[in-house]
Parts: structure tokens; C-alpha cells; sequence
């Protein structure tokens, strides 16, 4: 059964910064576009950030020059680092491929709560 692990969340005060890592299991993860997604309280999820198979980067215009995305294929994982962080990114993080519906699974998340 396909696994999608998050972790890395926590509580940080604005400007800070946190760094998410996603494990994935029993899927052969190297070809697979994958992304980060959020959702916040009362409001739908979105995608904040996908690498390819091939390692080209897209971004949300919201999280643009302060989140990177990255992906480790002998890990099975991919990563996204958060910098200058904003109340208005508190949301649960969630990794998944893009589109989200290829694997039909979604992991627990990780909680990000920015508040100072």
C-alpha cells in the first residue's frame, strides 16, 4: 500500500523558518511529478509548489522567492523549505503527485502554525 509521510511542522514566529520532508513508499517515486499542497482553515486545498520528474520547479505566486522545493529519488522523498514565513501560511502541508489524483491516497499532513 502507497505511503506518503510527512513531518517536519511545528509552531514558528513570523519570519521564521521551517523545513517539511515527505517520505514516500511502495511507489517507484522517480518518476513521479510530485508537489506540496496546503490547506487552511475554511478553505480549499492548494497547491503551493511541484517538482517534475525531471527537476523543473514551480511556485504559487504566494510562496515565491520564499519557499524551494526539492526531491531526494534514492530517498524517496521530497522536501520544501520555508523561509520569511507569514501567519497567512498556517495550514496543514500535505505532499501528494500532481495531479493529486494518481495515487488516490492522501498522508496525515504536517501542522505549520505561524503566530508570534
Amino acid at each position: 500500500q502507497v505511503q506518503l509521510v510527512e513531518s517536519g511542522g511545528g509552531l514558528v514566529q513570523p519570519g521564521g523558518s521551517l523545513r517539511l520532508s515527505c517520505a514516500a513508499s511502495r511507489i517507484f517515486f522517480s518518476i513521479y511529478h510530485m508537489g506540496w499542497y496546503r490547506q487552511a482553515p475554511g478553505k480549499q486545498r492548494e497547491l503551493v509548489a511541484d517538482i517534475t520528474n525531471g527537476g523543473s520547479l514551480n511556485y504559487a505566486d504566494s510562496v515565491k522567492g520564499r519557499f524551494t522545493i526539492s526531491r531526494d529519488n534514492a530517498k524517496g522523498t521530497v522536501y520544501l523549505q520555508m523561509n520569511s514565513l507569514k501567519p497567512e501560511d498556517t495550514a496543514v502541508y500535505f505532499c501528494n503527485t500532481v495531479p493529486s489524483t494518481v495515487l488516490n491516497y492522501w498522508g496525515q499532513g504536517t501542522q505549520v502554525t505561524v503566530s508570534s
